[in-house]
């Protein structure tokens, strides 16, 4: 059976994927057809 802190770190996992969820939604709606080119140029920089 996992330990409690397992779990929190299960959870806390799920929640940030989520959110990177509803983020990238946002972003790629602000974004277009550029999101991709956009992301890894802010990403190499």
């Amino acid at each position: 059976m996992a330990s409690q802190e397992a779990v929190e770190l299960a959870k806390k996992i799920i929640e940030l994927d989520m959110l990177r969820d509803e983020i990238w939604e946002h972003y790629a709606a602000l974004t277009g057809d550029d999101v991709h080119k956009l992301l890894r140029l802010v990403q190499n920089s």
